[in-house]
């Protein structure tokens, strides 16, 4: 009963708030994040919790297994919506430029995080071990395409710097866990005194190419069995049905030969989405009908983000000065790296100037390296704080600047949504 009440608590929260930022020209995203810390157990929650209320939102922080589903399910819609933007036929004309894109600022960001964190390293000692500054550095690298999908819904986006952005958040996310299993490896190695080319080099490999292939066969297998249904109202049953499943499978893990064998969520639901619109004729019809279906599940997934928030993390004078210096500089390096590439691909330059911008907005995928960091220990926990400090930062603040970038490239309509009820007058 009180799971069921606080999910109703959690979206009525998200879109009542949204209704303000809306007045304050802000993204309904980051009203939602708010909503989250408003309800959760730093505020209201913790009022409830006295009270013995919980019709007042989170008393304690959403436990991993229950709330944890709502977001992993909500990842893998958001992946496979992402997925739908890799259409061969737009892929021809930005396919080249996205790929160098994609790349090399993830790369250009992991190696001026890097730099400046192990120069900190030097200045303040234990209070940033090497093994963290070095995990950073990837973490570094990941974007949020959760945030960025949902401001370009919102506002419709259209344009040059829109058309790149997904397709480059998505390319974000493979070279991310792939930078990222290299370097907690290289941690790892040098905590332990000892090198392990297997866990560095081979795991991340495999597992980038075993979820691009799950994600291609279930993508075929979708594909198929959609052609046995006529109605829109089965088709996106079916639809909801795979995403779902595709989500379940990628938790599979094993081990053959002494290499872990895992899958990533994302990338796999990712190349669901590629490949079911690019071998369907009817699929964005239905993936027009999917976001609608969606709509409130996305609600759930960020207002339960703003409540895993933790605020008392502000106390730690320390954290919160690495913090600032992690997330400048990770900005510096999204913004000239963007930048940068852009020119080499003689990109339109509207994206040359405000495609780095866009790429500020962090959360799910570098939470979840946080958490896979946390097997190094005290150094882990570094990480997972300093992480957790950049999210709270860059989820209120990215979506904001998402959107004025694409403004100001003349890609948002000023007048934003039309409202339902103005279409019916």
């Amino acid at each position: 009963m009180d799971f069921i009440l606080i999910l109703s608590i959690a979206i009525f929260a998200g879109l009542m708030l949204s209704r303000v930022a809306k007045k304050l020209k802000l993204p309904a995203v980051t009203a939602y994040l708010i909503a989250g810390v408003l309800i959760g157990p730093s505020f209201l929650g913790k009022l409830g919790g006295y009270l013995n209320l919980n019709a007042l939102g989170f008393v304690d922080y959403p436990n991993k297994e229950t709330f944890g589903l709502v977001s992993e399910v909500a990842l893998g819609f958001i992946a496979f919506a992402i997925g739908n933007e890799f259409r061969l036929a737009q892929l021809k004309k930005i396919g080249k430029q996205a790929t160098i894109i994609g790349i090399f600022q993830a790369v250009f960001t992991t190696l001026l995080v890097d730099t400046v964190l192990i120069g900190v390293h030097f200045i303040v000692g234990d209070k940033l071990p090497l093994p963290a500054a070095i995990v950073l550095g990837a973490v570094a690298s990941a974007t949020a395409p959760a945030a960025t999908l949902m401001v370009v819904r919102q506002y419709k986006a259209k344009g040059p710097v829109t058309d790149i952005l997904l397709p480059v958040v998505a390319l974000d996310d493979a070279v991310g866990l792939v930078l990222f299993s290299v370097s907690f490896g290289i941690a790892n190695a040098i905590g332990q005194g000892s090198v392990d080319a297997i866990s560095m080099v081979v795991e991340p490999v495999v597992e980038v190419a075993l979820s691009l292939l799950l994600g291609f066969v279930m993508g075929a297998i979708f594909t198929y069995c959609e052609k046995f249904f006529h109605s829109r109202s089965k088709r996106l049953a079916m639809s909801v049905a795979f995403v779902l499943a595709t989500v379940g499978l990628s938790k599979m893990s094993f081990e053959i030969c002494g290499v872990h064998v895992a899958f990533s969520s994302l990338l796999v639901c990712m190349m669901l989405g590629t490949v079911f619109c690019n071998m369907c004729d009817f699929s964005e019809n239905l993936m027009d009908r999917l976001d609608r279906w969606t709509a409130p599940l996305f609600i759930l997934f960020f207002v339960i983000s703003g409540a895993e928030l933790e605020l008392s993390i502000f106390k730690n004078v320390t954290i919160v000065a690495i913090g600032l210096i992690y997330i400048v500089s990770r900005c510096v390096g999204k913004y000239f790296g963007a930048g940068i590439s852009s020119k080499i691909s003689k990109c339109d330059k509207n994206i040359v100037k405000y495609l780095g911008i866009t790429l500020f907005p962090q959360a799910g995928v570098a939470l979840g390296m946080a958490i896979k960091a946390a097997d190094l220990g005290k150094d882990g926990t570094i990480v997972a704080n300093i992480t957790l400090f950049a999210v709270l930062i860059y989820e209120i603040v990215g979506p904001a600047l998402t959107k004025i970038a694409l403004h100001k490239a003349g890609e948002i309509d000023p007048e934003g949504a039309v409202s339902e009820r103005r279409k019916i007058k």
